[in-house]
Formats: C-alpha cells, structure tokens, sequence
C-alpha cells in the first residue's frame, strides 16, 4: 500500500514490538471511518429532509449529537486505550459504527434516527484520530510525528473520495439504501484491519518525561498549564470550525458565485494537508509553547482576516490556504501537545480529557456560526455594536 512506502520514506521504521501493518492499516481506516461516518451526513442531509419531512436543524442536532457523545466517552476510551492498546476498542467501534449506520438508514421516525446518531458518537470516540494517535504515540515513540503526520495526511483525504462516492451512490439510490452500502463498506473495510493489523504487542507505558511532571493524570488535568492548553485550543477550535461552516455564505453575501465559494472551501482542504506536511519540520526548530502560541494566533488572525478583507477573490483564495494550513498545523499540535509537555504515559486519558472540550466546541460551532450570520448583519442594520 502506498501509505506504507510513504511511512519507509519518512524514515519510520519497524520496532520488534510494533505491528507491521499498523500505519498503513490505521491510513486506511481513518479514511474510511471519516469519509463514511463524518463526511457522508452533511452529502446525504438535504435528501434526508427532503424524503423525510423532517427538518435541517432536528437532523443537524441529532449529528452534533453525535460529536458531544463523542466527546464525553473519549475519556473513557482514553483510559482502556493507556492500559490495553487499540486492537480491542478500534474493533468495537467499527462494529458499533456498522450498527448505527443501519439503524440510522432504517429509522422509521426522528427519534431513533437520534438513537441512531447517539451511538454513531460513540464510534466515533473508538475509531477517529484519538485512539489512532494513542496507538502511534506508543508504538512509534520516539518518532511519533512523522506517524502522526503520516496518518493526518490519510485522514485528510477522507472527504476527497467519501463526499464524491456518496454523492454518485445518493444519485442512484436512497438515503436509506445509501447508507446501508456505506455500512457494508465500513464494515468490510474498518473491523478486519482493526482487528488484524493491530495485534501487536502493547508497550508499556512510559515513565514520567521528568521529576517535575505530576505523578497523575488527575494533577496534570488540574494543572495551570493543562487548564490553559484546553481552554486556548477549545476557543480555537469554536472560532475556526464555525469559519469552515460559515464561509461559503460569507463569500455567497459578498457576490462571488457558488463554484467560488466551493473553490474556497476546497482550497482550505489543500492547505491543511500542506500544513501537516510542515509541522515535522516546525515541530524541530520550536518549543511545545511557542508553537502553540503562534498557530493560534495566526488562527485568530486568518479568522479576522476573512472578516476584514472583502476581496479581490485571488486574495481570498490565498487567505483560505493559509487559514487551512494554520488548521492542519493545529490538528498535529493536538495530538503532539500531551507528549511535548507530560510524556506519554498516560497519553491517551490526557489526550482525551484535552480533546474533549474540543470536540464540543466543534459540535457547537455550526449553531454558532450560522446565528452569528443571521444575527451579526441585524445587529449593524438596528446599530447595535
């Protein structure tokens, strides 16, 4: 699989205690995961309303849903993750993510496609980048970033081939029967490589990076430090995610066409993945607090930007690239900021009492975003500042 020749390029080589066929195996899973549980919604939404009766914003809330379930039991997964390794949650996120995907294309009411969406979440939390950075983090340490990188730029890639593939399948068949092919694609793809391809042996978990470093997660959670990493990248998250959501409104009011909008949006796509590329490289030449603060300045700054500058389109074209680099940046800073700052031991409680709040913030962001956009025009029209 390329994936993996991509791996032996970076110079990630093999350890006798890690599986073989893990990176190329979590490459393609978090593609597959991604593309059909998270990107395929927003594809199939407009003829899940239309067939259903059943309004934008009810079936919008049950898959934001999803996302603060997803948050809440990240914690848990973290911790059965520190002490047993992915093979056995990756696995049963997979299957749990098939029978969501089933009874969410078989709901007969809004309730149980709720249900449906609920459960959904707790895939999600068992097989999108939390556990997969958890099993990379232990298992390729101390070259982590560049398996980190590795899989990111696979997952980036999600939306490129589910949102098209969901699209040709909606135009053939139902929603429902869209979904139950997603489904059966998932499960033949995500539950054997997870069950397989993750069956080496689990490390044990590292010491401590230093004697300064609180002797548990419960004290580093409580810490300034930490409380001040969560709430930054949380506030980041909120701003940047409602960005995504709202920008091709934004650039719809300014008077630039739909396909230019579209353009946009695709062209923040790119800059992500070109951000990931770069971060190894940033990783070297600065420290864990200094990157974190410039990443998410410049995340503010780019947001504001988009705000501020009314065009010409090239220019607006420019600033969605480095807006999507900044994010691609900031997802790696994630995932690398609990072993730059505590090590790794216990990476994957931290990393998901840290990503937790995140993953909130972008559950709320598309509400969020979309008021502002009704509300923030009113505002200036009555003279409200």
């Amino acid at each position: 699989m390329s994936d993996l020749s991509t791996a032996t390029a970076t110079g990630i080589t093999d350890q006798p205690t890690r599986p073989r066929a893990a990176l190329p195996a979590l490459c393609l899973t978090q593609i597959t995961s991604w593309g059909i549980v998270y990107y395929a919604f927003p594809v199939l939404n407009p003829q899940i309303t239309t067939a259903t009766g059943w309004s934008p914003a009810t079936t919008t809330a049950a898959f934001s849903a999803a996302l603060l379930v997803s948050a809440l039991a990240g914690i848990r997964v973290g911790r059965i993750l520190d002490a047993h390794g992915p093979r056995t949650v990756m696995t049963a996120g997979s299957v749990i993510g098939t029978a969501s995907l089933v009874i969410i294309a078989m709901a007969p009411n809004l309730a149980l496609f709720t249900v449906g969406w609920l459960l959904a979440g707790l895939a999600m939390a068992s097989t999108f980048y939390q556990p997969a950075f958890a099993a990379l983090t232990r298992w390729w340490a101390p070259n982590h970033i560049r398996a980190l990188t590795t899989v990111t730029l696979a997952g980036g890639l999600a939306s490129t081939v589910f949102a098209p593939l969901t699209a040709q399948l909606a135009g053939h068949f139902s929603w429902r029967h869209t979904y139950l092919i997603l489904a059966a694609v998932l499960a033949a793809v995500t539950i054997p490589a997870h069950a397989f391809a993750l069956r080496g042996p689990w490390p044990p978990a590292p010491p401590p990076v230093s004697t300064s470093v609180p002797a548990t997660p419960g004290a580093i959670t409580r810490s300034r430090p930490f409380l001040l990493l969560a709430t930054a990248l949380t506030l980041s998250a909120f701003a940047m995610y409602a960005v995504v959501v709202t920008l091709v409104p934004l650039l719809l009011n300014r008077g630039y066409t739909a396909t230019q909008a579209a353009w946009a949006l695709g062209l923040g796509g790119a800059g992500q993945t070109l951000g990931r590329t770069l971060y190894a490289t940033l990783a070297r030449r600065s420290s864990p607090t200094l990157r974190a603060a410039v990443l998410i300045g410049l995340g503010g700054v780019t947001t504001a930007a988009f705000a501020l500058v009314p065009g010409p389109y090239a220019l607006l074209a420019v600033l969605a690239v480095v807006a999507g680099t900044v994010r691609g940046n900031l997802t790696l800073l994630q995932a690398t900021a609990i072993t730059d700052r505590w090590g790794a031991n216990r990476y994957g409680r931290l990393s998901g009492i840290l990503a937790a709040p995140m993953t909130t913030a972008s559950a709320l962001a598309p509400f969020a975003g979309t008021a502002l956009t009704v509300e923030g025009p009113r505002s200036f029209r009555t003279g409200i500042q």
